[in-house]
């Protein structure tokens, strides 16, 4: 029998269809680790991506609540078009507690495709974090200060980097940070620069190395770093509107070659783009620069993020390759979001920043989940720390035996000896525990200074402090230096009368967002003069010594004042062991074998930098108004060319005060025996050395090996430190051979007008020493035929012609 189908029913069957095909579960998001990277990036959406290129915004120290984007600076933004993507409302999943209090950002996190938020946190000589938290200070989070960066690389010491490293990266694990943002690997072009002391060297053999050294031990506890500032930002005065003219050979041998070889042999997880222009365009919106040299030529797989607000124009950055803006504003992603839909930006461009990003994600601790304790172990790291600053620390002068100290009654002098600088400020500050003063480490040393002065001193320091100015930009700007307390003379006879040995410890501090001056920092302040004059008489009258332990971050001047002291130790800034790492030389406990890596000229006029040092200012653009945090628009050229530091010194003949690769020993050390592997180059050559402690201690020694090379075609230093190493612990009589392997690419330098790096035929000569200046073996070998390194990019041009220094 037939039934009669209703329409009605008909209607029923179809809507319980749909009903039921609307009830499928929609297909799962893609998960990043779980399925390829590229279904990830292809399931996002677009406001997702530009999300993940643009920092969380930057959360103001004292803020309670969760990081909120600012909009600041003159973000370019492309013409209006009718978008096909519109900035979304604010996600729940932005709103999201600080992991890491005090860390400098984050990215955004994208939950529906299990992409995790990861942490920055400031701190090439330890991580920056927050000591204390939510004003409960019975449980605190402070950090190691380790040695600053010129006192690492004074110790000449891979080995020993590296395990500052390793202590450092497993501190950043247990803190909860992913990537930390350091190390700094700008060369010291002048020594008035403001951040000197987070950076390295003069040279960039030695920076690159230290650089590398340190990168591979922080990412060996399988966090990240930011090797920073990507490039040429030698000075703070305009650091965000400084126009850096340089030329391409000056720029390819020394300012870039340092991060070539940091970056091929340690592979950092980021690049930090400076603030500066270069040649023209701000680095950060410079393709030619992180896209053509960093990432095509030297293969760099990781991502570049940008300094802190760096740069100008969003969109130029991302098609440049500079992957991530930090920390970010709602200004840059309404500007990107626009590009894109306008085609100012290709799809395929911000993919790849995008694929960038998230390749360091997958590596980072928080993609890992890893459970961090917010407990490392503080006085292992300590430890560490005390080891390597008393290794980095160098002895420039020691006069009839003045150290180590002869007696246990030290008189106590100087302000820094009661207040002792650990470390440069700004975002190269830590905040540590506690920092030990010098008086405190020469009594856990076993030596007696007199309390009087020891009262006195802090009595007068603690006032002198009350009476600064306080600054509401306190991160930046340093209170004025406090002048010598003067001592009267009875007291300072009754100290030469009483005391075995006179110590004075004279400081100096610089940090982010200011450079030094010539008065009153580089040279001594009047107090500073009159106060060694007085002690080196009173002392000196009763046939007793004065030693000066220089407490400082850069270079100052001490042609005016040395020879009326019996010895110097240069302490750089040690970190927060300082005072018990200093007496560990003094006492012998420790021998000193550290190296300058940086000149000390006679006076700041020798420097071939001091003229052009930070630059000139130029006019105000019409309708904009001086912004201090940006700075007014300047241009520096670097007319020195290739001839910085002892290239210059030893060039033009230009005696410094101690000049690089300069430091005594409480030991002596004789050389021998220096031989080459073949008297032809063919493809490589091998030098070997041998190094004998002649005298009556155990000690270790570092060994320069500097290169002089033909100049048929190309003009050339008069050397170049091509390798180093440091001999291990030799006991007295006792001798080790080194030996340096020299590849072409050793010997190479840059022609600017073929773009190439060659090594040219002609006669080399091998130079084996203690210093750049005391040569103690010399080897020469020939090169039959001009070899062709590398072939170049000619990129980075500059938009001038530059006047560069000719021998």
């Amino acid at each position: 029998m037939k039934r009669k189908v209703s329409i009605l029913s008909i209607l029923a069957i179809l809507w319980c269809v749909g009903a039921s095909a609307q009830k499928k579960p929609a297909a799962a998001a893609p998960q990043l680790g779980k399925s390829p990277l590229k279904a990830v990036i292809k399931a996002m959406t677009v406001e997702e991506k530009v999300k993940l290129v643009v920092g969380m915004g930057f959360k103001m120290p004292g803020a309670s609540s969760a990081p909120k984007k600012k909009d600041t600076g003159t973000t370019a933004v492309p013409a209006a078009t009718p978008p096909a993507f519109t900035l979304p409302p604010i996600d729940p999943s932005d709103d999201i507690p600080e992991k890491v209090p005090g860390a400098a950002g984050r990215t955004h996190a994208i939950k529906r495709l299990g992409i995790p938020s990861i942490t920055v946190s400031d701190g090439p000589a330890g991580i920056r974090i927050d000591p204390i938290r939510n004003g409960d200070s019975s449980k605190t989070y402070y950090a190691t200060a380790f040695p600053v960066g010129t006192l690492l690389a004074s110790s000449w010491d891979v080995n020993l980097v590296h395990k500052v490293g390793v202590a450092f990266g497993n501190e950043i694990h247990e803190y909860g940070a992913d990537v930390i943002l350091g190390p700094g690997a700008n060369i010291h072009r002048n020594p008035l620069g403001g951040r000197n002391f987070e950076y390295y060297s003069e040279d960039p053999l030695v920076s690159g190395s230290m650089a590398a050294a340190i990168i591979n031990g922080i990412q060996s506890q399988g966090v990240g770093t930011s090797i920073k500032h990507f490039v040429a930002n030698n000075q703070e005065t305009n650091r965000n509107s400084v126009n850096t003219i340089v030329s391409q050979r000056a720029l390819r041998e020394i300012y870039l070659k340092d991060f070539e070889i940091a970056i091929k042999a340690s592979h950092p997880w980021t690049v930090m783009s400076s603030y500066n222009k270069l040649n023209g365009p701000y680095t950060s919106e410079n393709p030619d620069l992180l896209t053509t040299i960093l990432k095509k030529e030297w293969g760099f797989k990781g991502f570049v993020m940008t300094d802190w607000f760096g740069g100008r124009d969003a969109v130029a950055q991302v098609n440049a390759g500079n992957d991530l803006l930090m920390p970010g504003t709602t200004m840059q992603s309404k500007a990107i979001i626009e590009a894109v839909n306008s085609g100012k930006i290709k799809m395929s461009q911000l993919d790849a920043n995008v694929e960038r990003i998230l390749n360091i994600v997958l590596k980072s601790p928080e993609f890992k989940k890893y459970k961090y304790s917010s407990k490392p172990d503080l006085k292992k790291n300590a430890a560490v720390s005390r080891m390597a600053a008393a290794q980095g620390m160098v002895l420039l002068k020691n006069d009839d035996k003045a150290l180590p100290l002869n007696g246990k009654k030290v008189a106590l002098f100087g302000n820094t000896s009661y207040d002792l600088i650990a470390g440069g400020t700004g975002s190269g500050n830590v905040n540590k525990a506690y920092t030990i003063s010098l008086i405190q480490g020469l009594t856990n040393g076993g030596y007696s200074a007199d309390a009087n002065l020891k009262n006195a001193y802090e009595t007068y320091i603690s006032d002198a402090k009350a009476k600064q100015p306080k600054s509401r930009m306190s991160f930046f700007m340093l209170p004025p230096p406090i002048p010598q307390m003067a001592i009267t003379p009875d007291m300072l006879s009754q100290e030469a009368e009483n005391a075995d040995v006179a110590v004075i410890t004279l400081g100096r501090n610089a940090g982010e967002g200011a450079d030094r001056k010539v008065e009153n920092d580089f040279n001594l302040m009047d107090s500073e003069q009159a106060l060694i004059k007085n002690i080196s008489d009173a002392f000196h009258a009763k046939g007793k010594k004065l030693v000066v332990v220089l407490n400082i971050g850069g270079v100052i001047e001490t042609a005016s004042w040395r020879g009326q002291v019996d010895g110097i130790l240069l302490a750089w800034q040690p970190g927060l062991e300082a005072g018990n790492a200093i007496t560990d030389v003094l006492s012998g406990k420790v021998n000193p074998s550290g190296k300058l890596a940086t000149t000390f000229p006679v006076k700041y006029d020798d420097e071939p930098s001091a003229k052009d040092f930070p630059g000139k200012e130029l006019p105000m653009p019409e309708g904009e108004k001086p912004n201090p945090m940006r700075g007014h628009p300047a241009v520096v050229t670097y007319e020195e060319g290739i001839y910085v530091g002892y290239r210059y010194f030893t060039t033009f003949d230009v005696k410094p005060a101690y000049e690089f690769g300069y430091g005594l020993s409480y030991t002596k050390f004789k050389y021998s025996d220096l031989k080459l592997s073949s008297k032809t180059f063919n493809g490589a050559i091998t030098a070997t050395v041998t190094v004998t402690n002649t005298g009556n201690v155990a000690g270790r020694e570092v060994v320069e090996l500097y290169v002089s090379a033909p100049a048929a075609t190309l003009q050339k230093p008069e050397e170049e430190l091509r390798a180093f190493g440091k001999t291990k612990t030799l006991q007295p009589k006792e001798s080790q051979t080194m030996s340096f392997t020299l590849s072409a690419k050793d010997l190479e330098s840059f022609n600017t007008a073929q773009s190439v790096w060659v090594s040219e035929a002609g006669t080399y000569t091998v130079k084996v020493g203690a210093s750049s200046t005391d040569i103690k073996k010399t080897q020469k070998f020939e090169l039959p035929k001009t070899i062709v390194v590398e072939k170049v990019h000619n990129v980075l041009k500059p938009e001038v012609q530059i006047d560069e220094l000719k021998k």
